[in-house]
């Protein structure tokens, strides 16, 4: 049964998110259409079509490989130029207009997509990454006001015993290990934290930042015990290797005083999903930063056995098999396996918001960097009395569109067959 559960529950998170890219489509058909570009197809999947429907000039159906799909925007790349250079990037852009053109009648006029105006541009190819961005508020805001989410309060669960060196697999305490300075200060599990060397503490974020920040200088810490505020002994913090809070993938140095916050379930609304979408942008920013490293390193560790970094990056089939995880454990309560869920696809979408924002094609972010650079172009040469330069010719771009395509490629392949041979397991 819970082979079953773990089964259903994956395929159920991984056609959710293969519903994710078809609204992210539909984010791109809708402005085309509205704004009169020829679209001929939208396809949910690649390779061979399972399915298709025709309605007036464009094409809907579905493909055998879901793991994407697009929208085919008539008219991409603009004439080229007369007078040009011979050389091997033009002949590739030829090459690329060529095809572009066997769809492309006189009737077509005006209903070319580098026709289009340079605002108009951008609105179609914002419209699919921020359907994302949509679909990660709602689901993330709806999480927040109907179940809510663990948070740590200001409240000490439990007080170390010692620093254990970060380096160090085995987390028990040793003879040769310094005493915690939560320990040495006399916390105890049940005091309220309430301000840290005359800070006044708001939330335990706060007091993390704090304390990561006082590297070993003197920390005083206030409690409110017993309904009674107690001034605890001043002991110096501790230097040691702590995950970093946008990376958890890596070690930094950092102060450490060895308390462990008490979490409770709570509600909350638009500035509670705005806060908690600002932290996952920041974290999801920085892992979009350091990606082509990390899918190296996981390819790495697979090729020589080593063992998989946990808060490394996971491909669909991973986060699918995550979702399947979650619904089979017995260790959460109905509630907080849905509300993990979901939570789970919200981040998939943030996530998938973040990497079409980067202004390289063939990604929406690159896109959206050619109209506004044609927009300035155009402008500048307005300001200084210049022929009209036209649209720009997007098709000189393929080589970094190549490029960008198959490090993406070879990325999902790489933490696809990782996800496969060597999960990352939650429980």
């Amino acid at each position: 049964m819970t082979l079953l559960v773990t089964v259903v529950a994956a395929l159920g998170f991984f056609a959710l998110v293969m519903a994710s890219i078809a609204l992210h489509e539909v984010g791109h058909l809708v402005p085309a259409k509205l704004f009169g570009t020829k679209v001929t197809q939208y396809f949910v999947g690649f390779g061979p079509t399972l399915w298709r429907l025709r309605r007036g000039e464009t094409e809907y159906g579905i493909k055998a490989v879901p793991l994407g799909g697009y929208v085919r925007l008539v008219g991409m790349y603009p004439p080229a130029r007369p007078g040009r250079r011979d050389s091997r990037l033009t002949r590739l852009a030829d090459e690329a207009r060529a095809v572009e053109y066997e769809q492309i009648s006189p009737a077509d006029e005006g209903r070319l997509f580098f026709q289009k105006r340079w605002w108009q541009k951008v609105v179609v190819m914002a419209c699919g990454p921020l359907m994302n961005l949509l679909l990660a508020v709602l689901v993330l805001g709806t999480i927040n006001a109907v179940h809510g989410q663990y948070r740590p309060q200001l409240v000490a669960e439990q007080v170390s015993e010692c620093v254990v060196p970060a380096e160090r697999a085995e987390r028990s305490c040793t003879a040769a290990d310094p005493v915690a300075p939560s320990r040495a200060a006399g916390v105890r599990a049940g005091d309220r934290l309430v301000s840290l060397n005359g800070v006044a503490l708001e939330s335990w974020s706060q007091f993390s930042d704090l304390v990561r920040a006082n590297g070993s200088g003197e920390a005083r810490l206030v409690v409110e015990r017993d309904g009674r505020t107690v001034e605890l002994p001043a002991v110096p913090t501790v230097v040691t290797g702590m995950r970093d809070k946008l990376d958890p993938s890596r070690t930094v140095e950092v102060g450490f005083f060895g308390v462990t916050p008490r979490y409770q379930r709570e509600r909350g609304g638009l500035a509670t999903t705005a806060s908690d979408l600002w932290l996952q942008t920041r974290q999801s920013v920085t892992a979009l930063a350091t990606f082509p490293v990390k899918v190296f390193n996981v390819g790495k560790d697979l090729a020589t056995g080593q063992q998989r970094d946990a808060n490394g990056p996971i491909s669909i089939v991973g986060a699918s098999r995550a979702a399947g995880e979650i619904a089979s454990t017995q260790r959460l309560s109905t509630g907080d396996k849905i509300a993990s869920w979901f939570g789970m696809l919200a981040s998939v979408n943030l996530f998938v918001f973040l990497l079409n924002c980067v202004p390289l094609p063939p990604l929406d972010g690159g896109h959206i960097a050619g109209a506004l650079y044609e927009a300035l172009r155009r402008a500048v040469a307005r300001l200084l009395g210049r022929p009209d330069p036209g649209p720009v010719d997007t098709a000189r771009l393929l080589p970094v569109s190549y490029l960008v395509g198959g490090f993406l490629l070879v990325a999902g392949l790489v933490l696809i067959l990782a996800d496969v041979v060597s999960p990352v397991k939650l429980f």
